[in-house]
């Protein structure tokens, strides 16, 4: 199956405590079924000192699940749903909101 969802998409959060907020995805996991979303489900981690890296408290993205995120339309920023179309032999995304081709 096609991936509605690519790196580099910019989506918008539907639930969970970010809802609303949207950025862009970073990072695909297809085998959880999961995303890293830049400036979302922002944690915290505690890390010990190591050879590379300094002891402190560290934030970073945390993956979020898929079903949990709607492409941004490209007209209004407003989530939508994506379809596919074939053109000319080529298999495109869609936005259904406004009917504009995804590049990508």
């Amino acid at each position: 199956m096609a991936a509605k969802l690519k790196k580099g998409d910019r989506v918008v959060v539907l639930t969970g405590k970010d809802k609303g907020k949207t950025g862009e995805i970073l990072q695909i996991l297809p085998e959880k079924n999961r995303a890293l979303v830049q400036g979302v489900n922002i944690v915290r981690r505690h890390t010990k000192q190591s050879a590379s890296q300094d002891a402190g408290i560290y934030s970073k993205e945390a993956s979020i699940h898929l079903s949990n995120l709607a492409y941004a339309d490209p007209k209004d920023n407003k989530p939508t749903r994506v379809g596919f179309q074939i053109k000319d032999g080529a298999k495109t995304r869609v936005a259904k909101r406004s009917g504009e081709v995804i590049n990508g």
